[in-house]
């Protein structure tokens, strides 16, 4: 059967159609290769502009070891942090990611990047992941795990205007000055023996801060008696502060307490809170017989005190914060300085060179028939410099203390996820070959006239951090290291037995450390043996 079709367009070829168009059969090929290539120009030019968007609204995540399933890089850790982190930067880029058990953290080791952390982004970055352990001991009250926010602000202002400021510490000078001279005593009774000069070292800086603490408030055996005690249990509350513990990497086990820890830490933060209850006590006993409770300051203590009572604040000093804030003191107060003087003294006492040039300076300054004073320390330039030097070499804190971005950003391109955990390996910075010449050498010529300084505006050069959440002790620490490195080596000549020089391997921990105690034999160098038994 035919089928016969009665369409209007069934006789219409498809030439013909193209010839509606006003083209003949000649050119239909030609204008079917353009407007295909056109169809196709546009489509990639679509696609890529969408990559591009696409790009800026998701960077790329970025690189890393690849780690294990559900443990992540935990297995592979390092117990020197701070190396083993240099060493992935090497291989990975001055922006590397590790995921550690359910947390991700995020390394950051260059001074581009760490301007981004640190100043760019300063806000996005100014909260902390806070250890299980850390938020025990302190309630999160204090000034290093608190928030950024009102309550974190105003123990900023009460620790910066209040506590740490010059006038205060030079109202407090006698304290720090009577702890050094027994510090001269006890060496000149031993000279010509060994001395762990690490452990005197420790040992003056926690007296010299429990002075400041609350020095005017117990006096005799009671304050002799609390100092011994205190120090026993910041010895415990620390080493267990130091240690790792899964509760951090996997959140959701920290109900379950699997190392212990919490319930370890629980006894000595017992005592410390007796401790500290007791001298809050004796405190308000002599302020209550006290005409004039806003008379001269003797302690930080007493500034607390005071502060807490004034109350004008809409976010107001609590007893809970002002205990966090003594802990705060205590243990941001005593490691650090006393590490970073221990690793002074040892590079000085290695480099026979540079230490004759520092007691050269001295000499010329102080005089070898007078004792150092801390009015002495703006006029040593040269002991200054060695002071950057070493803590170029040995920042204290060498990851810092780790930030935490409040929401999901971009550094060096890559990707940073919100609530992870961002270390800046001040130490890998310091030590970078494309920043310093001879970056392992110990030289503090190269800080005589430098603009460098601790103000952590330079990102090549930060050991005290820098942007909001930097160290409030800066003033503080500078004027302790400086006058007991100055005391310690105005007094005496130091030579290590046997004529070898100390290994300055580094442990790391909650602060860098000497793997080894530094143990020298002091040498008498003043003209007048009187000078090393004044009393105060």
């Amino acid at each position: 059967m035919t089928i016969i079709s009665t369409s209007p367009y069934s006789n219409i070829s498809h030439s013909k159609i193209w010839s509606w168009f006003g083209m003949d059969t000649r050119r239909t090929d030609d204008f079917a290769r353009l407007f295909f290539t056109f169809v196709g120009v546009f489509v990639i030019f679509r696609y890529s502009l969408m990559c591009i968007k696409s790009k800026n609204r998701n960077p790329k995540s970025a690189p890393g070891p690849r780690g294990l399933p559900i443990v992540g890089s935990l297995p592979f850790l390092e117990p020197d942090l701070h190396s083993f982190f240099a060493q992935l930067a090497r291989t990975y880029g001055p922006v590397v990611k590790l995921r550690l058990g359910s947390k991700i953290g995020i390394l950051i080791s260059s001074p581009s990047t760490a301007r981004e952390v640190l100043k760019d982004q300063d806000i996005t970055f100014a909260n902390r992941d806070v250890p299980v352990v850390g938020l025990l001991a302190t309630g999160g009250r204090d000034i290093v795990w608190s928030p950024n926010g009102p309550q974190w602000r105003m123990l900023r202002k009460v620790c910066v205007l209040k506590m740490l400021n010059n006038a205060t510490l030079d109202k407090m000078y006698m304290l720090r000055c009577r702890e050094v001279r027994k510090t001269v005593d006890y060496i000149y009774g031993n000279a010509g023996a060994p001395v762990n000069l690490g452990e005197q070292m420790f040992q003056t800086i926690l007296n010299v801060v429990t002075n400041m603490l609350w020095g005017s408030t117990l006096e005799g055996n009671a304050g002799a008696n609390a100092g011994a005690e205190f120090k026993q249990v910041m010895s415990e509350i620390t080493e267990i502060l130091g240690l790792p513990n899964i509760s951090d990497f996997f959140p959701v086990l920290a109900p379950l307490d699997l190392q212990g820890l919490c319930k370890r830490i629980a006894k000595p933060l017992e005592k410390l809170n007796r401790i500290i209850d007791n001298m809050i006590d004796q405190r308000l006993k002599v302020e209550k017989k006290s005409e004039n409770s806003l008379g001269e300051v003797n302690d930080f203590l007493q500034i607390l005190i005071q502060l807490k009572d004034e109350n004008d604040s809409k976010t107001p000093l609590t007893m809970d914060h002002i205990k966090a804030l003594l802990l705060d003191m205590v243990v941001g107060g005593t490691d650090t300085s006393s590490n970073s003087i221990e690793f002074t003294l040892a590079e000085v006492i290695n480099n026979p060179e540079v230490m004759k040039k520092a007691q050269k300076e001295l000499d010329e300054v102080v005089g070898k028939d007078n004792i150092v004073e801390e009015s002495h320390i703006h006029k040593l330039p040269y002991l200054l410099a060695i002071m950057k030097e070493s803590l170029r070499l040995h920042p204290v804190l060498p990851l810092l203390v780790p930030h935490c971005p409040g929401e999901a950003c971009t550094v060096g391109d890559y990707t940073i996820p919100k609530g992870c955990r961002v270390f800046i390996n001040a130490w890998a910075i310091h030590r970078d070959p494309c920043i310093w010449e001879n970056p392992l050498e110990f030289n503090p010529d190269r800080f005589l006239n430098s603009r460098l300084d601790f103000s952590g505006n330079d990102f090549s050069y930060f050991p005290f951090g820098s942007g909001r959440r930097m160290c409030a002790g800066v003033a503080m620490a500078e004027r302790m290291v400086l006058y007991l490195v100055a005391t310690v080596l105005h007094s005496f000549d130091w030579k290590v037995a046997e004529e070898e020089k100390f290994d300055l391997s580094e442990k790391f921990g909650i602060v860098l450390k000497l793997k080894n105690p530094l143990v020298a034999i002091p040498l008498p160098r003043l003209s007048n043996p009187a000078l090393y038994r004044l009393k105060l």
